[in-house]
């Protein structure tokens, strides 16, 4: 049962990722930790490898449509190395109950966001 979630949470991730631009971890860490029981550190972690075939997918399949700014995506992909590297070390060293709590108001943010920003565009 576990294996077939795996792939359902993997499709979602890759779908919902493809279809409006957000990181499959958004997906793939809650599903691992609330459904799969895995801790917070495993799930980011397993998330982490999930994510780059996500979106080497995703950007090779954005390419094609001429929607990839590759400047500015090695920019930050290069930048984020070392901030990954720090995220990492931090991540395993600080309590999981301040992971979880972090995610989770990381998640409201984003969704505020999201939330006031479709509701002051017009149509």
């Amino acid at each position: 049962m576990d294996f077939l979630l795996v792939i359902l949470f993997g499709f979602a991730g890759g779908f919902v990722g493809g279809m409006i631009g957000v990181g499959g971890g958004i997906l793939f860490v809650p599903a691992l930790v609330i459904v799969l029981d895995q801790s917070q550190v495993e799930a980011e972690a397993t998330s982490l490898l999930a994510i780059v075939i996500v979106a080497i997918a995703g950007t090779i399949r954005q390419r094609r449509y001429g929607n990839v700014r590759m400047g500015d995506a090695l920019v930050i992909g290069l930048l984020s190395v070392a901030g990954v590297a720090l995220g990492v070390v931090v991540s395993n060293e600080v309590p999981e109950r301040t992971l979880e709590v972090g995610f989770a108001i990381l998640a409201l943010a984003i969704a505020a966001q999201l939330v006031h920003r479709a509701s002051t565009r017009p149509a």
